[in-house]
């Protein structure tokens, strides 16, 4: 097959585990910038062009689009869907899990537990917003970000309040969520491939920084999931419509709970385990790709 990697950085480890995984297997690989793509709206006829022309003769695209580009990313993915060329992350489910509200509130209702969580913006009643989230300590977090960045623990209510006020100034769209003190600077990944966990993790910051994400430093080691956790992680990826992703759960006294489904996670976990997820996509790739693709029938 001739496959499209859809990434800004040819020289990621991630899409260089892609490239070697399906180039092993004998498939036609490109990497392409996606964000050096631009597309050509005439009727019946999608066009995506890359350096002067037209991409042509493709069969799969595994898009790796950074947080900080994904309009314009879902943009050329939603391009090359309207050709009917497979995708192992589809526009809609891509621009569905960047949105912290919209995620929260399919993995809600498909019953899935989150910390409690108050969405907020243009709100002078700050003391209500925390009291809904059981008081402070508290997150308070972006609606938009990524990496464990635009996140902050407020651990008076004092605290709370005057970052939900500067939040408010700015004129910014903001989460608060309850403080689960029995995690606190651990959390787990659950990588997903086709409905089932692949590989798992858990991540633990090395100071006193609540984030364990491990672009903020923190240290990954091998963990094996409960039922109820490779449960959850299966759920929480079929609620959001995709097919690859990386769950980050929390282990709290009510059982796990979802931080975040990450529609292009990173491959660190391979280096932390020592399961081969490159190989698992190719495979997905390889089972699915000459299906007739299937709708997104996430209802948000």
């Amino acid at each position: 097959m001739n496959i499209v990697i859809l990434s800004k950085g040819a020289a990621n480890y991630s899409t260089q585990r892609l490239k070697e995984e399906a180039t092993t297997r004998g498939h036609d690989v490109k990497i392409i910038n996606y964000a050096k793509c631009y597309v050509t709206m005439e009727s019946s006829n999608p066009v995506v062009r890359y350096k002067g022309e037209v991409i042509r003769d493709i069969d799969v695209i595994i898009p790796r689009i950074a947080s900080s580009l994904t309009m314009y990313g879902s943009s050329v993915v939603r391009q090359f869907e309207m050709q009917n060329i497979f995708t192992t992350t589809s526009s809609i489910a891509l621009v569905r899990s960047r949105d912290k509200l919209r995620s929260m509130q399919l993995l809600a209702k498909a019953g899935i537990g989150i910390p409690k969580t108050v969405f907020a913006r243009e709100t002078a009643d700050l003391s209500d917003v925390l009291d809904q989230v059981g008081g402070a300590p508290a997150i308070v977090k972006l609606a938009r970000g990524t990496h464990g960045r635009g996140v902050v623990l407020a651990e008076t209510r004092k605290a709370a309040e005057a970052v939900m006020q500067a939040f408010y100034v700015e004129g910014v769209n903001f989460l608060v969520q309850e403080f689960v003190a029995e995690s606190a600077g651990t959390d787990i990944r659950a990588f997903v491939v086709n409905g089932k966990v692949v590989a798992s993790m858990k991540r633990q910051s090395l100071d006193d920084d609540f984030r364990s994400n491990l672009h903020q430093g923190g240290e990954g080691t091998p963990v094996k999931l409960t039922d109820e956790e490779r449960k959850t992680a299966q759920k929480a990826a079929k609620a959001m419509g995709l097919a690859v992703c990386g769950v980050d759960m929390m282990r709290s006294n009510r059982g796990p709970l979802v931080l975040e489904v990450n529609a292009s996670p990173g491959f660190a976990i391979e280096k932390v385990t020592g399961h081969n997820v490159a190989e698992k996509i190719i495979d997905y790739v390889e089972q699915n790709a000459q299906r007739t693709r299937r709708k997104d029938r996430i209802g948000a």
